[in-house]
């Protein structure tokens, strides 16, 4: 068994460890139950959204050779835009899929219409703005840019974000979104962009988490009466061979 010296040091190991780390296991705690106890659809918006949303089939469009400017074609998208058919070209430029014209981006107007299409018929539109950057802690980030931000009148403060590009519908927030994502930054131990999960803190803190559990039960073993009783035995048995 260890010295008296030596459980001394394991259990004062053992209790700094634990107070150094235990907010953070607390927080991963919390965020862990959170994401257990959240449906992911919801934490998307899916609620938000309509979920029967028609596409429309057009007819009669132009070929991409005949674009005007004419543009080498390395991807190509069909966008409906206020009920108008658009190519979207090579993820950069939008062109009018019926008389091939360029078009610098979408409206106001047509980006709420285009949010009209793809949210549920219930949500009331309270502001509309145009956002051309943002942040890595942004709730839009990582997304195209400029964008639409569609602003409902909800207790949850929803939002629809459209590309003001090319006119895609990209994405919705609200406020249970907004806890996901904090707590996904306590979990990942991110608190820069968020999304990474290789950082040097959460690689350091699950090192440390784990030498808090060994110590724990290290502490346990050297304070055992049923161990040390064991011991004890095993050594007389030793020592009277």
């Amino acid at each position: 068994m260890l010295s008296g010296k030596s459980k001394i040091i394991i259990r004062k190991v053992h209790r700094y460890l634990g107070l150094f780390i235990g907010i953070q296991f607390l927080m991963w705690t919390v965020s862990g139950l959170y994401f257990s106890w959240t449906n992911i659809d919801e934490i998307h918006g899916d609620q938000f959204k309509n979920k029967e949303v028609k596409i429309n089939a057009f007819a009669n469009l132009i070929s991409p050779t005949q674009l005007q400017p004419a543009v080498s074609i390395q991807s190509i998208e069909l966008r409906e835009i206020g009920g108008e058919p658009f190519y979207w070209i090579n993820k950069t430029v939008l062109y009018n899929a019926k008389n091939g014209l360029l078009k610098n981006g979408i409206t106001k107007q047509e980006a709420l219409s285009i949010a009209k299409k793809y949210m549920a018929k219930e949500m009331v539109v309270n502001d509309v703005q145009l956002i051309t950057e943002v942040d890595k802690k942004h709730e839009y980030r990582e997304k195209l840019l400029p964008a639409y931000v569609i602003s409902y009148e909800h207790q949850k403060k929803v939002k629809a974000y459209i590309s003001a590009n090319d006119g895609a519908f990209q994405t919705v927030r609200h406020r249970d979104w907004r806890w996901f994502d904090f707590l996904w930054m306590t979990h990942t131990m991110d608190y820069d962009g968020r999304d990474n999960i290789n950082t040097f803190l959460l690689r350091a803190f699950s090192l440390l988490g784990l030498l808090t559990v060994l110590s724990g039960f290290l502490l346990w073993l050297t304070s055992s009466k049923t161990v040390r009783r064991i011991w004890n035995k095993n050594k007389n048995i030793k020592s009277n061979d």
